[in-house]
């Protein structure tokens, strides 16, 4: 009976009677609900769905277009990342909006709001936004969005997401504490100094070897024929696009000028801004007697100690304008304030003040005229910046058609570099080759042609350099020579040189070695060191250098017990110490220093309390994810 009914199957009687039904199933919405139950219930244009919430794929694609972005940035610009690379950077953008849905969520089923209000006053807030008089202005408002491709609404609702999961995830750190047994034991691990003795065996005070036989250096040659050898070398040919090789294709007007100069102008014309120690205590008696021991001549770390004992708060205040501080009397007496003196208490609102200024910078105020030339070359730059992708997009193109780079019009403001040089951007004679642009620039083309094989087509690469517009470039190599071994009578000197510093270097060392055996078994360091000065070197920590302790020595001396010995090289010689004392500090004399460690912990905890609680949100909101339209994305980005 199955194999009749297998036949059948074959005849085209029943072929037609499937594809009958297939057009039934698909008219009454069966073929689209398959369709949903193999995605997991979503619709065909959701990446994912969170809870009971939907990421919609232009919602990834703007994630994932500036975080690969980023991405190529710190890996140097190159404008074509692996497939590897892409589909990881898919795969982290999506996850980071999984979280961020199931955290708005949270929050809103918790009954958070961010009021209309609040979410204007933030974004007015914003400096990015701020004009040239320090306020909010719409056109610069405009224009940043337009300049990172965001609508108004887009950027809205954006702000308004980040604000509620501040909300939520902010109330959660602020019950954060580090608790005083991890406070203590972290302040006296990290605060803890070692007292050693130590004496020095400096090669400069070896005596000299006798001189070496030629048997002796020939050996020496070939075992190090490497260190002798010629660097590789690359006949390379580019061309770099950058604002500064486009300078000469832009004109700047007296127009241009003047309106660069009211956009800046808040940065020419800057206030006075000063630095004070300040001390906020709640009676006038406390703050005249803490003025008066800081008059006498103590320093600012006895005086945060004496006003912590005191119930009062010890601040700094760094580079402050009048109008950043809070207290308008605080902020006259800063401003009144001779530097270097304690000046008589003030009282506010919230109490007395006690004040020493500790630096005055002068306000500066700027006509045109004076900063003409830095605006010019500013508005050239802008200007430049504006042609850069457009002629950087000809280039590309260009360069896809098979145009060789001897070949590519004059009117692009390319700059051409031709010449031989090494891994380390120096030409055969040693000399840096002059390529032009900035060190970013150059070391990313120079990485580049050493990373290229020969004849390999030039492809455009761009550089990110900080703080200016980017750059871009195209390279090929022409030519590669290898490392060669220098003949031995052209690297004789050099030669004897080292021979004689090894020889040097071995003497020292077996006498280090010696002097740390003869210690280990229980000798003193002087009698062990006969000859040498011991020297008593002052307290270090494992992250607090001392003057006169070597580097190299610090961590050695954390895994000694008292009395043990050490050996360590240094750039000098050699050095061997004995660790004399272990100095547990003590917290209670130093309240500010285990204030900031019991803070640091707190922020370290805090930010655990955030991570777990987000992992447990996502994972409560059971997210799922549509992998054929994730693949959609990445494929189309390659």
């Amino acid at each position: 009976m199955l194999v009749t009914f297998r036949r059948g199957l074959n005849t085209w009687p029943a072929r037609l009677l499937f594809m009958f039904l297939v057009v039934m199933f698909v008219a009454w919405g069966v073929g689209s609900d398959i369709l949903r139950l193999i995605t997991g219930g979503m619709s065909d244009d959701s990446v994912a769905t969170v809870g009971s919430r939907s990421i919609g794929l232009p919602e990834l694609q703007d994630a994932y277009r500036r975080q690969l972005a980023q991405v190529m940035r710190s890996f140097g610009g190159h404008t074509e990342p692996t497939p590897e690379i892409r589909r990881g950077v898919a795969a982290q953008a999506l996850q980071r909006l999984i979280t961020q849905t199931a955290l708005t969520e949270s929050a809103e089923a918790m009954g958070l709001v961010v009021p209309e209000a609040a979410l204007r006053q933030t974004t007015f807030q914003i400096p990015a936004f701020h004009g040239a008089n320090g306020q909010f202005d719409k056109t610069v408002f405009e224009q940043v969005l337009r300049n990172n491709d965001l609508t108004e609404p887009r950027f809205l609702a954006l702000l308004r997401t980040d604000m509620l999961q501040r909300q939520l995830l902010e109330t959660l750190r602020s019950g954060a504490v580090s608790p005083d047994l991890l406070t203590r034991e972290v302040y006296a691990f990290q605060q803890e100094k070692r007292v050693a003795d130590a004496v020095e065996l400096p090669f400069a005070a070896a005596a000299p070897p006798a001189e070496p036989t030629e048997a002796q250096l020939d050996r020496w040659y070939e075992n190090h024929k490497d260190q002798y050898s010629t660097p590789e070398l690359r006949h390379i040919k580019a061309v770099i696009l950058s604002p500064e090789t486009m300078a000469k294709d832009v004109q700047v007007t007296e127009e241009d000028l003047r309106g660069a100069f009211e956009q800046a102008r808040a940065s020419y014309n800057l206030p006075e801004k000063r630095s004070a120690e300040v001390v906020l205590l709640s009676d006038e008696a406390a703050a005249k007697t803490l003025a008066a021991q800081w008059l006498a001549g103590a320093d600012w770390a006895t005086i945060q100690a004496a006003a912590t004992k005191a119930g009062g708060t010890p601040v700094d205040l760094t580079d402050s304008t009048r109008e950043q501080i809070p207290s308008p009397e605080l902020a006259d007496a800063v401003f009144a304030g001779v530097p270097n003196v304690v000046g008589p208490p003030v009282q506010t609102a919230l109490g007395w003040y006690a004040v020493k200024v500790t630096k005055v910078t002068p306000g500066t105020a700027k006509t045109l005229d004076e900063v003409r030339d830095d605006l010019r070359t500013r508005v050239i730059a802008d200007k430049a910046a504006d042609l850069l992708y457009d002629r950087a997009n000809k280039l590309g193109d260009l360069l896809t058609g098979g145009v060789p780079l001897d070949n590519m019009p004059s009117d692009l403001g390319l700059a051409g570099v031709t010449g031989t040089l090494d891994a380390q951007g120096n030409t055969a004679t040693g000399q840096p080759a002059p390529i032009p642009g900035s060190d970013e620039l150059r070391s990313t083309l120079i990485q580049a042609a050493f990373q290229m094989k020969q004849g390999e087509p030039a492809r455009l690469t761009q550089v990110p350099v900080e703080g200016s517009p980017q750059a871009f470039f195209a390279v090929i190599v022409e030519d590669i020579t290898p490392p060669a071994p220098r003949p031995f009578a052209e690297v004789a000197d050099r030669v004897r040189a080292d021979w004689t510093h090894d020889a040097i270097h071995r003497s020292q060392e077996e006498a280090a070695a010696n002097i740390l055996a003869a210690v280990k078994a229980g000798k003193s360091l002087s009698d062990a060191a006969t000859g040498l000065t011991v020297r008593h070197l002052p307290p270090v920590g494992r992250a607090a250098p001392a003057p006169g302790v070597p580097a190299q020595l610090v961590t050695p001396l954390f895994s000694l017990k008292v009395g043990e010995p050490t050996m360590a090289e240094t750039a000098d010689g050699f050095v061997v110490a004995v660790l004399r004392e272990v100095q547990a500090p003590d917290a209670a004399a130093d309240p500010v220093g285990y204030g900031q460690i019991r803070d640091a912990l707190a922020r370290a905890i805090a930010n655990d309390i955030e991570n777990v609680f987000a992992t447990a949100v996502r994972d409560r909101a059971t997210p799922r994810v549509n992998r054929p339209v994730l693949e959609q994305l990445i494929q189309r980005s390659e």
